[in-house]
């Protein structure tokens, strides 16, 4: 403590290690923007494998990571640097949700709240489509959409179909149709 302001401690590994250029990737590693896959160029003391293997380890959650100079990279991310010529300035969204697919065509660079649109329909709710869930104590199906970051009430529908049409209606009416592309509708 100094002066009244707390200074965490620096850690010096993360300063020694440079950030990663587009020329300095492009040395090391080939990238195949339509396969989305990332082959050695360069052998590297971290990984075991030989000039032309296949580079990244495929992690549990489907992501895939790439360790350059003791640094551990996103693939995606990596994808983005190669072929755009720098970082992303935000997130990068898988657009057909598999995070093992890193080709080109399927990134885009996008805010937090554009990236968690794009997200599976979690398994644990009781309707089969997007934006639709069982009323409590009722025997009727409530409808909401999140945009802005936050979760939208549009109402009690007799069935989850008329749920899921009014789920439909507000995406189009919000500009939202992205939403309704992996929708499960």
């Amino acid at each position: 403590m100094t002066n009244g302001f707390y200074h965490p401690p620096i850690r010096s590994q993360q300063m020694n290690k440079p950030i990663l250029t587009q020329d300095r990737l492009k040395e090391v590693l080939f990238y195949d923007p339509d396969t989305g896959i990332f082959v050695w160029r360069q052998r590297m003391a971290a990984h075991k494998g030989q000039i032309g293997d296949i580079a990244g380890t495929v992690k549990p959650r489907g992501y895939v990571n790439i360790q350059i100079q003791r640094r551990v990279y996103q693939a995606h991310r990596l994808a983005w640097l190669y072929v755009h010529g720098e970082w992303p300035a935000q997130q990068i969204d898988h657009i057909n949700r598999n995070p093992s697919d890193n080709r080109i065509a399927n990134l885009r660079d996008v805010s937090a709240s554009v990236n968690r649109r794009n997200c599976r329909h979690p398994r644990n709710v009781s309707s089969i489509y997007k934006g639709v869930s069982r009323s409590r104590g009722r025997e009727k199906w409530a409808a909401q959409i999140v945009y802005d970051g936050r979760p939208h009430y549009l109402g009690i529908f007799g069935t989850q179909e008329e749920a899921r049409e009014a789920y439909i209606l507000e995406a189009k009416r919000l500009g939202l149709e992205h939403l309704l592309a992996n929708a499960d509708i």
